[in-house]
């Protein structure tokens, strides 16, 4: 740590340094019936004081855990340094859990105290009950609705503050005390995973381990105490945690929370975060809502748009990155940030944004672009709940569209004969709670991190990341296989809903393609073409050439990645119906069941492998009005041009 933090190894330790050096300084603020309001360091610091003398007279002991399920809010906040304050663990749940969901954490970690923010949450609590003997204590923060409930073990955080004040100021010195027992390996919180590809686990963090890589990140950007960042992730999330946390902890910026989730937009604008992270998903919706107004503006404003941001495409991200542009794009650039780009990050609260992360999922190459071309410093990250997130940053310079960047100093990477990544960081989870197989899976006695993601290193030494390594395969001449990696590619381009790769053993890859109707729908009603659904849209030659410009846009991209270069498409079919969940063919969260529907159309696969240009096809469907029919005729099947890698540039 810095000469300012040396000592203060622990989150208390770092919460009372801000209160005694900058105590007036905004630390959080919440939006409340419409008016922002602030804690300042020094009120923050006294509210967690207060609130573990309190939770201290209830019973909370050093090493015991406290479940909190709450929206982003300051009390949140407070009760969870309040129990770190006593050593105590905070076990922060996804706040849009049922009941049944939050059962396992609080069973596993054997809760006996519980934070919740609202009604909504303390009626969950008392659901599971019966299943979980070990909760004694529920404090809830809203009243609201709470007037007739009697359960004992309840309690507002009101009278548990008023308690730990009284207390408090009886023996001032055991908290203190407390506070300066706490040391860097203690554990400081437990975030359990989602559980989607098996039981839920407790993943259990130090002190060290969120807050050194929260401040090598912090470095690296040159954040500091003026710098303020929206909370509005859900607490239960990692990255919540170190974005509106560990990192507010170790510079001293402050952290703002929303009024709500419709409130989002509208609090961002108002008070402009300097610091900033979303998903793809969020960007993407963000983006919609611009476009939309678009096509309600005037013609001028329209044509205005389309022109600068021609412009910035052009030049926007080599202006961005601190590069060569010639005089004239200079001042049209100018000349758009006044009339487009500076109005439009206005609109998207992001006006004073120095630096936007994302993560999580694959982001399209435009999108990304877009937020760029316009003076949005957004970056792509890499990391896990089990690496306290900071794995791989994109230095500014440095950004790609398809990379996550290099390792964070102090971060170890590398790759195994299987092509996953390996990771050993001072961000490493300690265990799995109570999980010590999983753990040993997870974590190599030389402490390298097993990830599950495959992927490999570009020539500058960016961390690339194009699958899970159970999905990963070999064409017949052994050369890298990433369906989800070539599916994510496809499925940038609009007109393309959904992409099923295959390829595994054999050699070449193929696809199948679900159009998107809405989309393609809109591209032909602009050219006059009629047509009576899904079905005949997605068998028309006009539709076949516009997927195979998609494809073939997606090959001249491989051909520029030697180690997935002869992965390219080569042939293609659109299927007469869309892949649909009530049939077995994604999962309802969307993604594809690519060994069901290898199955399920087994015939389409061997035919587009056989060479065939068209395969007879009798299927049931099922049009827009819900009536079933039968589908009968002859898919067509088409290759797509494929290039070498030599030929990538000039293709592109």
């Amino acid at each position: 740590m810095s000469d300012e933090l040396a000592g203060l190894d622990t989150f208390p330790k770092l919460l009372m340094h801000h209160a005694k050096v900058r105590g007036g300084r905004p630390a959080i603020r919440e939006k409340d019936l419409g008016i922002w309001q602030t804690w300042t360091w020094k009120q923050f610091a006294d509210e967690a004081r207060f609130l573990a003398a309190g939770l201290t007279a209830q019973g909370l002991q050093r090493g015991s855990h406290i479940a909190l399920i709450s929206d982003n809010r300051p009390r949140l906040y407070a009760m969870m340094a309040a129990a770190q304050c006593l050593g105590a663990i905070p076990v922060p749940l996804y706040q849009d859990a049922v009941a049944t969901e939050m059962a396992f954490p609080i069973q596993n970690a054997q809760i006996a105290f519980a934070f919740a923010e609202d009604q909504e949450q303390v009626d969950k609590l008392l659901e599971i009950l019966p299943q979980c003997p070990t909760l004694k204590r529920i404090y809830y923060d809203d009243p609201r609705g709470m007037r007739r409930y009697a359960q004992p073990e309840l309690m507002a955080y009101e009278k548990l503050l008023e308690l730990g004040r009284d207390a408090y100021r009886r023996d001032p010195a055991f908290v203190e005390t407390e506070i300066a027992r706490g040391a860097a390996g203690d554990t400081a919180g437990m975030f359990f995973t989602s559980g989607t590809t098996g039981v839920a686990k407790g993943v259990v963090h130090t002190h060290a381990s969120l807050l050194s890589p929260s401040l090598t990140a912090a470095r690296l950007e040159g954040l500091g105490e003026r710098d303020v960042i929206l909370a509005y992730l859900p607490p239960a999330w990692i990255g919540q945690n170190i974005f509106s946390c560990a990192q507010a902890f170790v510079t001293g910026y402050c952290i703002c929370c929303p009024e709500s989730a419709e409130t989002v937009m509208t609090d961002m604008r108002e008070i402009g975060p300097t610091y900033y992270f979303a998903p793809p998903r969020v960007l993407e919706n963000l983006l919609t809502q611009v476009s939309i107004r678009m096509e309600d503006a005037s013609s001028v404003k329209r044509w205005l748009y389309r022109f600068f941001m021609g412009v910035a495409n052009r030049v926007g991200g080599a202006i961005l990155d601190g590069k060569r542009v010639g005089v004239l794009e200079r001042i049209w650039y100018w000349i758009g940030d006044l009339l487009v780009y500076g109005p439009l990050r206005n609109v998207l609260g992001m006006s004073r944004v120095k630096v936007g992360y994302t993560a999580g999922e694959a982001i399209g190459p435009d999108l990304f672009r877009f937020y760029r071309s316009i003076g949005i410093n957004l970056k792509q990250l890499y990391g896990s709940t089990e690496t306290a997130v900071f794995v791989c940053i994109q230095p500014d310079g440095q950004v790609k569209a398809d990379t996550a960047g290099p390792a964070v100093p102090g971060v170890e990477l590398k790759f195994s004969p299987e092509r996953e990544l390996l990771i050993r960081s001072p961000g490493l989870f300690r265990e799995y709670y109570r999980n010590p197989e999983a753990t040993l899976q997870a974590k190599d006695p030389e402490g390298w991190f097993h990830t599950g993601d495959a992927g490999y290193f570009d020539p500058d030494g960016h961390v690339k990341i194009i699958d899970r390594v159970k999905d990963v395969g070999a064409l017949s001449d052994r050369t890298l296989f990433a369906p989800k990696y070539l599916e994510n590619k496809l499925k940038f381009f609009s007109y393309i809903r959904e992409a099923v790769c295959f390829g595994h053993g054999r050699d070449k890859v193929c696809a199948f393609i679900n159009i998107d109707p809405d989309a393609v729908g809109n591209w032909a009603e602009k050219r006059n073409m009629p047509y009576s659904g899904y079905t005949d849209l997605a068998s028309r030659d006009e539709v076949y050439e516009l997927v195979r410009e998609c494809v073939e846009r997606v090959n001249a991209d491989l051909a520029a990645e030697p180690e997935i270069a002869n992965s390219q498409i080569h042939r293609f079919l659109i299927l007469h119906k869309e892949l649909d969940a009530d049939d077995g063919e994604l999962t309802r969260t969307r993604k594809v069941r690519r060994g069901f529907i290898g199955e399920k159309y087994g015939e389409l696969v061997q035919a587009m492998y056989e060479g065939k240009s068209s395969i007879h096809v009798e299927a049931q469907v099922r049009y827009e009005d819900g009536r079933t029919g039968m589908y009968s005729a002859d898919l067509k099947i088409r290759d797509a041009r494929t290039f070498p890698p030599a030929a990538a540039k000039r293709a592109a």
